[in-house]
């Protein structure tokens, strides 16, 4: 069984992240990144304040640059991934991971990206909710009851077999959460995001992005890389899919799944916090789950994923 590479999402940032990979890898996040970002990673990442980094045009760089920094710590190290996947903005440190794009263009990428979701977010107010303990048919049809009633709700991240998040205006996601027993959901959780991502709120955001995706020039990848809205391999030029990705449900429970039909047996979360290996552990049973969050884990996760086999890269 080969082994698949996760990225991480927003929502996995906090204040003080990538203390250590700040002083081993200033080539990546020193000042290359500051002048294609125009502001200090370091000083966002380490002294925040929360407000500053949890904003999307900054936690979604912050993030993308950290998760790729640690992949490019232990990819020398390792036989080569059989696959990668990303959630969310993840799926573009995938890309760059894999070698369809250079670090600095995903950076340009990514921020162009969180600008354009912030700037769509601030045109209405809308947010997320994580539904626990219902399945995708049941979140739908709770979606859907809603919008037949005048609302605007709809599914936006499968991220495991227990957990959906729905994406809607301000008035639907407080109405979820108020009436989530009636429902049929355990419960519901307002996340702290600014706005409906994955979702048509996100259109002009989309529309945007297509701009800035116009022209670049995409490599083959050395490895697969899973999108989030189809859940399968992305093409060759994968412009429309990423685009396409910030209206369309986030479906990483099924391409994890997919991945591991293919034969991964093993997943390496990289980046901040551990979020993408929970999804792993509860969507694949049995599959053997790792966490690199840290340079400090990089040693074990070599140990482990020499065993499972493969070509260096």
């Amino acid at each position: 069984m080969s082994y698949a590479v996760l990225f991480p999402g927003q929502g996995s940032q906090f204040v003080g992240m990538g203390a250590d990979l700040f002083a081993a890898r200033p080539d990546l996040l020193g000042d290359p990144a500051d002048d294609v970002l125009g502001w200090s990673l370091r000083q966002v990442c380490l002294d925040g304040p929360e407000d500053e980094l949890t904003r999307t045009d900054r936690a979604q760089p912050a993030l993308y640059a950290l998760a790729y920094a640690l992949w490019d710590t232990l990819r020398g190290r390792v036989p080569a991934p059989a696959a990668a996947a990303g959630h969310s903005l993840g799926e573009y440190t995938a890309l760059a991971a894999a070698g369809a794009v250079d670090y600095l263009t995903g950076l340009r990428l990514v921020a162009a990206r969180g600008r354009a979701m912030a700037t769509a977010a601030a045109q209405a107010p809308s947010g997320m909710a994580a539904l626990l303990g219902v399945d995708e048919a049941a979140a739908e049809a709770i979606a859907a009851q809603r919008r037949a009633d005048g609302g605007r709700l709809w599914v936006a991240n499968v991220n495991d077999p227990s957990q959906v998040v729905v994406a809607g205006g301000e008035a639907d996601i407080e109405w979820v959460a108020a009436t989530a027993g009636e429902l049929g959901v355990r419960r519901a959780v307002p996340l702290q995001v600014a706005g409906a991502f994955h979702s048509p709120y996100m259109q002009p955001a989309a529309d945007e992005l297509a701009a800035a995706l116009d022209g670049v020039a995409f490599s083959p990848p050395a490895f697969p890389v899973w999108g989030n809205a189809a859940a399968a391999p992305l093409p060759a030029n994968p412009a429309d899919e990423l685009a396409r990705q910030l209206t369309a449900p986030v479906r990483f429970r099924d391409a994890l799944e997919a991945m591991h039909g293919d034969g991964v047996g093993t997943f390496v979360h990289v980046g901040p916090g551990n979020v993408t290996a929970g999804m792993a552990r509860r969507s694949v049973k049995g599959a053997t789950v790792l966490t690199v969050s840290e340079p400090g884990d990089v040693d074990a996760a070599v140990q482990a994923l020499t065993a499972v086999g493969g070509s260096a890269t």
